[in-house]
């Protein structure tokens, strides 16, 4: 398994676990997608190291941060990022945030104004496939409950999750299977999906401020189940999103996991917004 240091820090009433690695005057945090923690970022925390401070977590109840007193909301997951930001620097910071985490990152930038964007694959809350999801929601909560009683069986849950096991490093890999395909781990994302769900209308009834910097929206073209039926749909709203907020979309050559997949795509993406930035304080 991965053997990372990191630390732990009380935010808004919660211990939360995040690991920092590299140098700059610019912060990164990192924010998962839903059912995915600090590993998600392995491929590409190594690839800033260079030009900024990086900072990858577990959100409340992943991983080997504590849970909640309550489930946690979007509003809530983003309340979490904000003070964790707040706590950790006053220097610029760019957020990065993979799915659902999109979304967290994109409310809690209305609070913490940060130098710059990257949404990799995010969550477009506005598409018209997430007009009626609550069904799908409730199916995917189904199989997920299944996957959470198989996942007392360590060699099936190698077996469901073979492709996280193609896509990442080996040790990261283990990690994940330790912590985050577990019973507890499982759980946790059962209510990240709950949370999705009832983040759709509150976004659309009261979206998120446009981000006062400079947004990247990565989109993947390739898909699976049941984002393979609209991948289409995801990808023309992921692109609107791009151009109402005066920001770069481009596309990644992968399925969902964009930062197991391309790597150097999304680190690439985070070196064109702290250049930016260098060049507009000049």
């Amino acid at each position: 398994m991965r053997d990372v240091p990191g630390r732990r820090m009380m935010v808004n009433g919660t211990e939360i676990y995040f690991e920092e690695s590299g140098t700059g005057d610019t912060w990164v945090v990192f924010e998962s997608g839903a059912g995915a923690g600090r590993t998600l970022w392995d491929r590409v925390v190594p690839l800033l190291g260079d030009i900024a401070h990086t900072v990858a977590y577990d959100r409340a109840g992943r991983g080997r941060s504590a849970s909640a007193a309550e489930p946690q909301n979007i509003d809530d997951m983003a309340a979490t990022l904000v003070a964790l930001v707040q706590a950790l620097t006053t220097e610029r910071v760019i957020l990065v945030g993979h799915s659902m985490g999109g979304l967290i990152a994109r409310r809690a930038a209305e609070t913490l104004s940060p130098a710059g964007l990257v949404l990799v694959d995010p969550t477009p809350e506005a598409a018209p496939n997430y007009d009626n999801w609550a069904p799908t929601a409730k199916k995917t909560d189904r199989i997920l409950a299944a996957q959470q009683a198989l996942s007392h069986f360590p060699p099936l849950m190698r077996m469901l999750t073979r492709s996280y096991g193609r896509k990442f490093p080996v040790d990261s890999y283990a990690t994940m299977l330790a912590e985050d395909f577990t019973p507890v781990g499982l759980a946790t994302t059962r209510h990240e999906i709950a949370a999705v769900a009832g983040a759709i209308a509150e976004f659309r009834r009261r979206p998120p401020a446009p981000p006062k910097s400079g947004v990247i929206v990565i989109s993947a073209i390739r898909a699976a189940g049941y984002q393979a039926r609209n991948l289409d749909l995801i990808r023309e709203y992921q692109h609107r999103y791009a151009e109402q907020v005066g920001g770069q979309y481009e596309d990644a050559a992968s399925e969902h996991i964009v930062p197991a997949e391309r790597p150097e795509q999304v680190a690439t993406a985070v070196r064109r917004l702290v250049n930016a930035w260098h060049r507009g304080s000049k």
